[in-house]
């Protein structure tokens, strides 16, 4: 398995590419609008077709590159079930596997960030994360029918039920962090380690966080897989 982990640094999201030299063939996973040029100039390096971008969740800090690799590559978009969205080629339930040559990607639905969020399980010891489980953190629970209990049953009930040794990636890291393990996180993560699920809500719920920058923008043109909507295409 090849597996890459690229960064963003404006908004600090981790995007993953995740490919099969023998046949090769990859995934990326969470792309971002700004960094096209970046991932493309990397998949001819390594002589990679993009097969899909698959997303994590609909997105409301930085645009998705979904749709402009779409057009570039020919590649599908993947998003979360229920996601509301109907720009997917493609979409992924609770306990479905995406296949890659010999990679495989099982889909572990993780609501409470959103409502749709879903983290992906890539053969077995990779865990990409999304929002759902930062290193040492985990995403708000305030907007997009976010929802803190969901988000603490989602976290302790499935992905903290793996194996300690499954490597934790996450979606962001605003500290420079790269990679953690589950093990580390039950232990060590303060959004959950030693709290209850109530204590887990009143800690959610009272985060007062600001919203992201690129919010407005952003939920729109995700719901459409990164297609900015301008005035003339509602007009026409």
């Amino acid at each position: 398995m090849l597996f890459r982990q690229l960064f963003d640094q404006e908004s600090s999201t981790y995007t993953y590419l995740i490919g099969d030299r023998s046949i090769k063939v990859a995934i990326l996973v969470d792309p971002v609008l700004e960094q096209v040029e970046r991932d493309l100039q990397l998949l001819r390096e390594l002589g990679l077709t993009l097969r899909y971008c698959l997303e994590t969740h609909i997105h409301a800090d930085h645009i998705t590159a979904t749709d402009r690799l779409r057009k570039l590559t020919g590649c599908l978009g993947i998003l979360p079930q229920k996601a509301e969205a109907t720009c997917a080629d493609r979409y992924v339930a609770d306990g479905n596997i995406l296949h890659i040559g010999d990679v495989e990607m099982q889909a572990i639905a993780t609501p409470g960030h959103t409502d749709s969020h879903m983290a992906y399980l890539v053969n077995s010891t990779h865990l990409l994360t999304g929002d759902a489980l930062f290193i040492r953190g985990c995403g708000r629970t305030d907007f997009q029918n976010g929802d803190a209990g969901s988000l603490y049953d989602a976290v302790t009930h499935k992905l903290f039920t793996l194996p300690d040794d499954t490597l934790v990636y996450p979606a962001h890291d605003y500290q420079g962090q790269t990679v953690s393990t589950i093990g580390e996180e039950k232990l060590w993560n303060p959004r959950f380690a030693e709290h209850s699920r109530n204590q887990f809500i009143e800690l959610m719920n009272n985060l007062d966080l600001p919203n992201p920058k690129k919010m407005m923008e952003a939920v729109p043109a995700n719901q459409n897989c990164g297609r900015i909507l301008l005035t003339s295409d509602s007009e026409n």
